[in-house]
């Protein structure tokens, strides 16, 4: 095993939440990191936060987050990495993690499909990766759920979401979302997936274009939730 410490020595494997290097057992994230995750526990409440946000507006079954997000914390120093520094493994491995804990839970271990939050293709192309999706494939590896990118499709490119009210980010995103061939999806419950929910506009107009399909469930799976 000394070519692994060889290789560490030239190309160390650097922990994304501090920084220091990793042990040879670790993967993303070291285990101090790892231990000290904000975890939100909302899968376990079914009246929880992210749950809230579609109360009257959309039908769903479901809704929950792995983590609790809040500014200059180590979750968005994750983020920011996973969106904006190419290091998708971040979010394939956060996918992980909470698929191992969702895959025996009675109220997502059933979904039939996992559907990512699309970008624009423009916003893809230069971005080279959709984040929701890698976060999409780690539930899939830990769920034996199947990864769908084909159902849910995004018409317009809105830009930034962060800076806007709920309201504004309502009418930036409102019916941008489109479907193709759903009729291999009625009556099939669908775990919809996205990195970050604020306010839950995107997940909203989502959600609103799922629901024209006949039958159709809906459970929602993020990341983080930046709304306590």
């Amino acid at each position: 095993m000394w070519i692994y410490d060889f290789i560490g020595l030239v190309f160390p494997r650097i922990c994304a939440g501090c920084g220091n290097n990793l042990w040879r057992h670790e993967k993303v994230l070291c285990g101090l990191c790892l231990y000290h995750l904000p975890k939100s526990g909302f899968h376990l409440d079914n009246d929880n936060p992210v749950s809230r946000l579609f109360w009257g507006r959309e039908r769903i079954d479901q809704a929950t987050a792995f983590l609790i997000f809040n500014k200059g914390s180590k979750v968005q120093h994750l983020i920011h990495q996973l969106k904006y520094k190419g290091k998708k493994e971040i979010g394939t491995y956060l996918g992980k993690l909470y698929g191992e804990i969702l895959k025996d839970d009675i109220h997502y271990k059933y979904a039939d499909y996992i559907i990512p939050v699309p970008l624009h293709k423009k916003k893809y192309m230069q971005r080279g990766y959709n984040q929701s999706e890698v976060f999409g494939m780690g539930l899939s590896d830990s769920m034996r759920i199947p990864v769908n990118h084909s159902l849910l499709l995004r018409s317009s490119n809105t830009g930034t979401q962060t800076r806007k009210s709920r309201f504004n980010r309502y009418l930036n995103v409102n019916e941008i979302f489109i479907l193709k061939n759903s009729r291999p999806f009625e009556n099939k419950y669908l775990l919809l997936v996205d990195d970050v929910v604020t306010t839950g506009a995107t997940l909203e107009s989502c959600i609103h274009t799922l629901n024209q399909i006949p039958g159709v469930r809906i459970g929602v799976v993020c990341i983080a939730a930046a709304i306590i």
